[in-house]
């Protein structure tokens, strides 16, 4: 069936609400309104107001209240209505949620989804269009997901809620609208922290995810009009990083390149990057190259696309790995 990003997260919620009955939403505007990208719309029509929560505009309350259920049983399911928007609930999900786990031996688990519209490309106004998600990944006790396409969506929020472990699950708000192909009753293809190589190649390694998984494609297909063969991988988790399919794909090409939203300093391409050289450095042709956002706050709404990394910097970054 085709349908858009959004939409199948939706149905991916509704089949969590339907398998469990204790799993929750809660969030700000999620019920009667639908969510501000109507991501679950009609669930608080069709379950009910105890099971789609609209909560008030405190994201620390929504983390804590969210916490203190998943500890007796529940699993709720939050939505930060934007990215910006979750820095109040830091101290709850490094500091309490995140560590759970390890403080109790693991005789404690906290089964918590975490979802995120994060990203740029919807020209929206400030707090609205960030790239949070390195401090999460950095955080230990945490899984981080990014999907990026509609099939990915459904599967990858039902993975995410059927886990013990506390997820961060971003969505790319810029592809909340993409319409592709989504088997409903088919298993997911993959588990929730493998990698995924979406276009083979021979020549170089470009490596995103997100929003930025679609854009790396478009560079792959101009770059193979001009001869070069480009294999794009889908990272998909974050945290862990799924460096085997990586490495495997590093050892084939000889170059990789690395895409996010967020600025290079500090963001998971350093990451990828120094795990890659150390793990494939005599087969490196040339350095391991990151292409992202600049090292400012993110632009206004006129300015972001040139901000964020587009296929014509994707392409310079190939251009630049294969001529060394």
């Amino acid at each position: 069936m085709i349908t858009t990003f959004a939409a199948a997260l939706n149905a991916g919620l509704r089949a969590a609400l339907d398998d469990d009955r204790k799993v929750v939403l809660m969030g700000e505007d999620i019920g009667r309104l639908g969510g501000v990208f109507r991501v679950t719309d009609a669930l608080q029509k069709d379950f009910g107001e105890h099971r789609v929560i609209d909560t008030p505009l405190a994201e620390s309350g929504i983390i804590g209240t969210a916490f203190g259920m998943a500890l007796r049983g529940y699993r709720p399911v939050c939505e930060i209505q934007f990215d910006g928007f979750v820095y109040p609930a830091f101290d709850q999900i490094v500091s309490q949620v995140a560590k759970i786990h390890y403080r109790t031996q693991g005789r404690v688990r906290a089964p918590l989804t975490i979802r995120i519209p994060f990203g740029g490309g919807i020209g929206s106004v400030e707090h609205h269009s960030e790239s949070p998600e390195a401090y999460f990944a950095h955080t230990a006790g945490l899984r981080v997901v990014a999907p990026s396409t509609p099939d990915d969506a459904f599967h990858m929020i039902r993975q995410a809620v059927a886990l013990d472990d506390p997820v961060l699950f971003f969505e790319p708000k810029r592809r909340y609208w993409d319409r592709a192909e989504v088997d409903f009753d088919a298993p997911p293809a993959l588990p929730l922290d493998r990698a995924r190589v979406c276009a083979e190649g021979d020549d170089i390694t470009v490596a995103g995810y997100g929003g930025t998984v679609a854009t790396a494609l478009g560079a792959a297909r101009i770059a193979a009009s001009e001869g070069h063969s480009v294999e794009v991988i889908d990272l998909r988790s974050l945290s862990p990083l799924d460096l085997d399919t990586v490495e495997e794909s590093v050892l084939k090409t000889g170059r990789l390149v690395v895409v996010h939203e967020a600025q290079v300093s500090g963001g998971l391409g350093a990451e990828l990057a120094a795990r890659i050289s150390e793990r494939c450095f005599y087969h490196l042709e040339s350095p391991v190259l990151r292409v992202g956002g600049f090292d400012i706050p993110y632009p206004p709404a006129k300015l972001e696309k040139h901000h964020l990394p587009d296929v014509d910097r994707i392409l310079a970054a190939v251009d630049r790995s294969l001529a060394a």
